[in-house]
Formats: structure tokens, C-alpha cells, sequence
């Protein structure tokens, strides 16, 4: 074999290896967000509908639906994480660029990635999450054997009917738009331009719902750290007020137990427990506080606090820096390449800091666009209960973080929050060349986040000033007694002690014996 040969056959023995081990890669990647969104959706699903106990047929429907959405899910997760892992990528071959054992590590890897997250998102979008929901409505055509496959062929054709339905309103809308006169009387280029052109209506669907979401996102992330987080509170004793929640909650027991009204509490059975499970709860998280550190209970909430306003306020400073470079310079203007060239440049003026304050602050734009996804009226709907998540609930769930998802590395592009290009198919969408659209994009969403953010700043600190300077009143629990005054609560307890003759007390000092 002469040495052309030998160099050509051992070219292609690399590159067979190549691909060989990106799949691999890939497909040990997958399964690990497959295995994870399965623990996800498992903690969730409704245990009542895929049992055997009423109908094998559906919970065997059921079973296939899940492992759909799972998929959805995985995918979903998928696009999440591309942005970060092409970033980290990039910054770790800067740092090891002769490293044998990152060598896996290098643009086709990441290119491949790019381009599976899209293939998957489309084909979840447009088949597979279609095809879960009318697959767990069907039953059969009439007159057919009842079974899974005339089920199966029942959705085929429900779903063969709407893409043709989609895709006939794709064209038109394509044909109004566009003034190619080919593009109104051909549909031949059905994968080179139709497809693409209904994921980019999808993709800015998502990109503007991220818009609405995220700053609202923003401001919600204050109060749901709160929860989490035990709040310090000035001039307050924990002790005082957990022994008088213990006090009343077991007053209410004591009523609840007994059965028997009294002349000052005269309420009926269901109030009572209502009441009773509200002063739990109460004192639940009173023995929380209680049980915290100082540090934890002074520091923690207000490093935390502080925390999310720095990293808020940097994606607003970010985002009207990259306002200033759409005016100046066109190559701030979105982009998608083809060639990934990874381990050349830093994608940040700061290095390997910058790289990672980008990964950081995508993870919380996107956490926080999800928050304030659930926290918006017209989805407070979709959000899933534990153990009690009906399987349409969780196919609008999966769709929804999908579209959030895969919306995620072009509306981070979008704004500035990261200098990497948009690889494969992710830059060819239509509006991504409209400089006002992305222009009026950046201003909308630097004034709704300072707009929400300092509303919600300004109204905390308020109602947090006032809590601690005691001039809001108590609002007291609806039995008749206040917190301050046990004394009826211990007559509750001790039927006797109401024969016993009680201190009376001054009109003009309220709480002196005269």
C-alpha cells in the first residue's frame, strides 16, 4: 500500500473514531438527564393512573405518554445546559490546550450537541408532545378492536391532520410575509425552509415569553427566598411568641377534643380545625426560626437577599451595555456560525471570571423566567403537586419548559449575557437579523426588570420596616382572644379556674391591677 494510501485510510480510521466516541459521549450524556427527568416526573406523577387496577389498556397508555414526556423533559434539561457546557468547554481547552485527556473536549463534540438539542426539540414540539396528548385522549375509531394500536392509529391520523393543518398556515403566513412569489406556489423546500421558519415563530414565541416571564421572575425570586429563608426580625422575641402560639394551639386542641362551646368561643367544629392547623403551622416555622443559629438567622437571608440584587442588577447593567453596542457596532448584533472554534478566545473581556459569571448568570435568568412562569396568573394552573400531578398537567408542564429551554441560548444571545455565537440551526432564525427587534427587545426587558425590581425593593423594605417598628397590628387568629392575653385560653384548659375571682383591672392602665 503506498504511503498516500496509508495516510488517507489512517485520516479516516481517526475520524470514524471520532464519531464513534462522540456518540458514545452523547448518548451517556442523554441518559444521565433521561434517568434524572425520570426522578423528576416520578415525584410528581399521579401513582393512580398508571396502575393496573381498573384498566391495563390505560395505564399501559399512560406508561408510553410518561416515557414521552420524560424525553421532552431530557431534552429540555438538555438545552438548558448547552450554553453552559459550550462556555466551560471553551474556557477549559484555554486553560489546557495540550491536555491528553481532554481531548474529547473540542468543537465537533459541541457542534454535535447544538444540532442534536435542536433536532430533539423540534421533533418533541411538533410530534412527540402532540402525539402524548391525543394519544391518552384516544380510544379507538369506532367499530375498530379496542386495543393500544387502534389507539395508535386513531393519533396517527388526528396528528397527520393537524400537521397538515400547520403547516398549511405556516405557508400562507410565509407567502403573506415573504414576497418570493416561488415560496407561494411551491412546498418543495418543506425541510430547508418551512420547518425552519415555523421553529423560529416557535422560538420567538418563546423568546418574548421569556421576555414577560423572566423580569417578573426577577422580582418573585425575592419573595420565595424569603420562604425558604429565615428572616431576622428586629425588636422580636421568639421565645415569647412561640410559648403563646403553643398556648393557643393548645387551647383550640383542648376545644376541638371536648366538643363544648363556652359563653367567649362559639364556633363550629370545621373552624376550629381550621384554625388549629394554621396555628401548627405557625408554630412549625417559629420552631424553625428558633432552632437556627444567630448567624444563620442574621446573615443568611441578608447575604441572600444581597446575593440576588447583585446578580439582578448585572444582568441590567449587562443588558444596556449591550444596548450601547447595538448603536455603535454591528458585530453585537446575534449571529449563528457553523464552525466551532473552541479553545482560541475567551468569550469574556474578564477571562475565566467573566466565563463563569456568564454561567452563573444564565442559570438564574433561567430560574428565575421559570418562577415567574409558575408565579403568573395564567399559568398557576400548570403548576405540578407532588404525588398528585395528572399526566395532561404534566404533558403542559414538559411543553412548557421545553419552549422556555430552548428559547434560553438565544434570548441569552440576544441580550448580551454571553459573547458565544449560536451554533448549527439555532442562527438561522428569520428575526434574528432585525436589528429593531432586537434593539426594542433589550430596552423592553432592562425597563421591566428595573421597573419590577424596584417596586417590589421598595415595597418590601417597606413592609419589613413597619413589621419590625410594630406598626402593623396583630391580626390575631379569628377565636376572640389576642396573643397577649392567655387568660381565657387558661379558663379554656381549666374549666375550675373561672370560679376563682380574677384581678380587675384600671380604664386608664389597661394592664395594672387597681
Amino acid at each position: 500500500m503506498a504511503p498516500a494510501e496509508q495516510d488517507a485510510l489512517a485520516v479516516r480510521e481517526q475520524l470514524f473514531h471520532d464519531r464513534v466516541r462522540e456518540c458514545i459521549i452523547c448518548t451517556l450524556l442523554f441518559a444521565c438527564l433521561y434517568i434524572l427527568c425520570h426522578f423528576i416526573i416520578t415525584h410528581f406523577k399521579k401513582h393512580t393512573d398508571f396502575t393496573a387496577a381498573h384498566d391495563d389498556e390505560d395505564a399501559a397508555v399512560n406508561r408510553i405518554a410518561l416515557g414521552l414526556c420524560t424525553f421532552t423533559l431530557a431534552v429540555a434539561l438538555g438545552a438548558v445546559l448547552l450554553l453552559p457546557f459550550s462556555i466551560i468547554s471553551n474556557e477549559v481547552l484555554l486553560s489546557f490546550p495540550q491536555n491528553y485527556y481532554i481531548q474529547w473536549l473540542n468543537g465537533s463534540l459541541v457542534h454535535g450537541l447544538w444540532n442534536l438539542v435542536f433536532l430533539f426539540s423540534n421533533l418533541s414540539l411538533v410530534f412527540l408532545m402532540p402525539f402524548a396528548y391525543f394519544f391518552t385522549e384516544s380510544e379507538g375509531f369506532a367499530g375498530s378492536r379496542k386495543g393500544i394500536m387502534a389507539r395508535v392509529y386513531e393519533t396517527s391520523v388526528v396528528l397527520l391532520l393537524l400537521t397538515l393543518l400547520v403547516l398549511g398556515m405556516v405557508w400562507v403566513a410565509s407567502a403573506i410575509i415573504s414576497n418570493d412569489v416561488a415560496s407561494r406556489q411551491s412546498l418543495h423546500d418543506l425541510w430547508e425552509y418551512y420547518l425552519p421558519y415555523l421553529y423560529s415563530c416557535i422560538s420567538l414565541f418563546g423568546v418574548l415569553l421569556l421576555l414577560l416571564c423572566t423580569p417578573f421572575g426577577l422580582s418573585t425570586m425575592f419573595t420565595v427566598t424569603g420562604k425558604l429563608l429565615v428572616k431576622p426580625r428586629l425588636l422580636e422575641d421568639l421565645d415569647e411568641q412561640l410559648s403563646c402560639t403553643r398556648f393557643e394551639e393548645a387551647a383550640v386542641s383542648h376545644r376541638i377534643s371536648s366538643g363544648k362551646a363556652s359563653c367567649w368561643l362559639n364556633w363550629n367544629v370545621e373552624l376550629l380545625q381550621e384554625q388549629f392547623f394554621t396555628l401548627q403551622s405557625k408554630r412549625q416555622k417559629l420552631e424553625l426560626r428558633h432552632q437556627t443559629s444567630p448567624w444563620q438567622r442574621n446573615l443568611g437571608y441578608p447575604l441572600a437577599m444581597l446575593g440576588l440584587l447583585a446578580l439582578t442588577g448585572i444582568s441590567v447593567l449587562i443588558v444596556c451595555f449591550h444596548v450601547l453596542e447595538l448603536l455603535l457596532d454591528d458585530a453585537a448584533m446575534p449571529r449563528g456560525i457553523q464552525d466551532a472554534s473552541l479553545g482560541q478566545v475567551s468569550f469574556s473581556i474578564f477571562g475565566s471570571f467573566g466565563a463563569a459569571l456568564q454561567v452563573i448568570l444564565i442559570f438564574y435568568l433561567m430560574v428565575s423566567s421559570v418562577v415567574g412562569f409558575y408565579s403568573s396568573p395564567l399559568f398557576t394552573q400548570l403548576l405540578p403537586e407532588r404525588q398528585d400531578t395528572p399526566l395532561t398537567k404534566i404533558i403542559g408542564n414538559c411543553v412548557s419548559l421545553l419552549v422556555l429551554s430552548s428559547a434560553l441560548p438565544v434570548f441569552s444571545r440576544t441580550l448580551g449575557i454571553t459573547r458565544f455565537d449560536l451554533l448549527g440551526d439555532f442562527g438561522r432564525f428569520n428575526w434574528l437579523g432585525n436589528f429593531y427587534i432586537v434593539f426594542f427587545y433589550n430596552m423592553g426587558f432592562a425597563g421591566l426588570t428595573t421597573l419590577c425590581l424596584v417596586k417590589k425593593v421598595s415595597w418590601t423594605v417597606r413592609a419589613e420596616l413597619l413589621r419590625a417598628l410594630g406598626e402593623e397590628g396583630d391580626m390575631g387568629m379569628g377565636i376572640g382572644v389576642s396573643m397577649s392575653c392567655p387568660t381565657a385560653l387558661t379558663l379554656s384548659l381549666c374549666p375550675g379556674l373561672h370560679k376563682l375571682p380574677l384581678p380587675r383591672t384600671c380604664s386608664q392602665h389597661p394592664r395594672k391591677p387597681c
